[in-house]
């Protein structure tokens, strides 16, 4: 054993016993953290007009901090882009991560000195309890890549400004540093495909233990691999073992990836994102996501099924439920308070609170008052799978309302194949089946003949690769909607059919 491996066994076991605190007082943990950020914000902006100085409780904070998104929240946001002091967090953020908006262009999420911080330490703990956990660390001798977005960074009223991935890159610690790759010349590439291209160039010699992003993306990679050494990924790196990932579910990539690599490898999901890092996954024996408890995030819960209402309420981990389906609301040490990021999620342990991301509050099916979200659909894919002999690349759901020559309406699933099933009908009937036994409203309307089974449209060869090229959203951290109520993405999907 090397003494860099040796190392990292002790600081991941140092690391894993202050987690433990932490995990087990978790109430106290929270209303710590509540009462900081309050105390923290009190004499910015928002804090004085909402009244922070006289809020003692969180039914105080419910009074008087409503939920909002990126649009309510707008116009403190903007003050602080304008260049603006102690607007949503005292003094200025150190960075602004600009993503894709909906119905106002760019958004523009502050990341403050403290919640960078956070973020650095929740990834790096992540891979620390890995190790404490399995006993592996001899990857740390070999080369590490992560799939990310360009490290370049523009300015804007004097906060540095880009997107998260590229702004994490910054923040590697230096003794990984010698390990990384690909080149800060290579990451700086904006093409996705040529990026790909030149990483693969970089990589296809070296050691490679450790691989991370986004599924879809990092599946580009290994594909590119393959076909430039005719060889699997497993044997061009020998010593590869330790996949990291997250954005989207792994579980329906799982056959492919393993079909690519040759073997199976050590997994980690991580659930980052703009607006803080929420969980990781903390078992390699079971499943589900650690909640970060302590991270500077003050955590808000609100059932799916009762969001849309007028006063919906609001729980704290100290109310939560296993198997609910919760909107998650977080407030943070980057000013976002009470804010809704659309991700909604489910607790599987209380003991420590762990979760699974279940989809997007507003990426669903209820065109037929169904309500079928993106933890049902990819269950029922994975479990399509596993039952015959179809590997799938990619795919996204939709429901077809209108029907040609009066056919009841149904839900269309939008797939790419990198093996067809010998058997279509077998494969649509175990999906559609296995979606019937998760949702009680899909069963009474598949029973009641207010729908039919579910039909499927095959996407030719990287059709969705294609597809999020032609919307200028190939690579980096975008990823494939997975539910729509409605046709707009598979209008545009529809013109790579096979």
């Amino acid at each position: 054993m090397s003494l860099k491996s040796l190392a990292a066994k002790l600081f991941a076991r140092r690391i894993s016993k202050r987690t433990q605190k932490w995990v087990n007082n978790p109430i106290q943990t929270q209303q710590k953290v509540f009462e900081n950020l309050i105390e923290k914000a009190k004499n910015t902006e928002f804090g004085i007009d909402h009244k922070f100085s006289q809020i003692k409780s969180h039914k105080d904070f419910i009074e008087n901090v409503p939920v909002r998104d990126y649009e309510e929240l707008k116009k403190y946001v903007q003050k602080a882009v304008e260049g603006k002091s102690d607007i949503l967090w005292p003094g200025k953020p150190i960075y602004f991560a600009k993503t894709s908006g909906t119905t106002s262009g760019a958004k523009y999420i502050p990341i403050t000195d403290v919640s960078i911080k956070h973020q650095v330490e929740a990834s790096r703990n992540a891979i620390l309890n890995y190790i404490d956990e399995t006993g592996n660390s001899d990857f740390v001798n070999g080369k590490m890549i992560f799939l990310q977005g360009s490290p370049i960074l523009t300015e804007k009223n004097g906060v540095k400004l880009g997107r998260l991935s590229g702004i994490s890159a910054h923040y590697v610690p230096n003794y990984l540093q010698k390990n990384r790759l690909p080149s800060w010349e290579t990451n700086c590439i904006e093409d996705w495909d040529t990026k790909v291209n030149e990483i693969v160039k970089e990589t296809i010699d070296q050691d490679m233990t450790v691989i991370a992003g986004i599924p879809s993306w990092v599946q580009m990679y290994f594909e590119k691999l393959s076909f430039t050494s005719s060889k699997k990924v497993g044997e061009i790196f020998k010593n590869f073992n330790l996949f990291i990932y997250g954005g989207v579910n792994y579980e329906p990539y799982r056959a492919k990836f393993e079909n690519l690599i040759g073997r199976k490898v050590d997994s980690i999901e991580l659930f980052p994102a703009s607006e803080g890092f929420f969980a990781y996954q903390n078992s390699q024996t079971e499943k589900g996501m650690l909640l970060l408890l302590n991270s500077g995030i003050f955590y808000e819960f609100i059932k799916s099924d009762e969001f849309f209402e007028e006063n919906p309420k609001r729980l704290t981990i100290a109310d939560v439920e296993i198997g609910v389906n919760y909107v998650l609301i977080i407030s943070t040490n980057a000013g976002l308070w009470s804010y809704n990021i659309g991700d909604t999620v489910q607790f599987i342990s209380l003991n420590p609170f762990k979760i699974i991301v279940s989809g997007r509050i507003k990426h669903f099916i209820s065109a037929f008052g169904e309500h079928v979200i993106g933890k049902e659909v990819e269950a029922a894919m994975q479990k399509a799978i596993e039952e015959t002999d179809a590997t799938v690349n990619e795919f996204t759901v939709a429901p077809q309302i209108v029907p040609e020559e009066n056919e009841l309406p149904y839900h269309e699933w939008f797939i790419e194949f990198e093996k067809k099933p010998s058997n279509m009908d077998i494969f649509i009937k175990i999906l559609d089946k296995t979606l019937q036994e998760q949702n009680s409203y899909y069963f009474d309307l598949i029973d009641g003949k207010i729908l039919q089974t579910l039909k499927v449209t095959e996407i030719g060869k990287e059709g969705f690769r294609e597809y999020m090229k032609s919307i200028g959203k190939l690579g980096g951290q975008n990823k494939v909607q997975r539910l729509s109520n409605d046709r707009n993405v598979v209008d545009k999907l529809i013109k790579f059919k096979k």
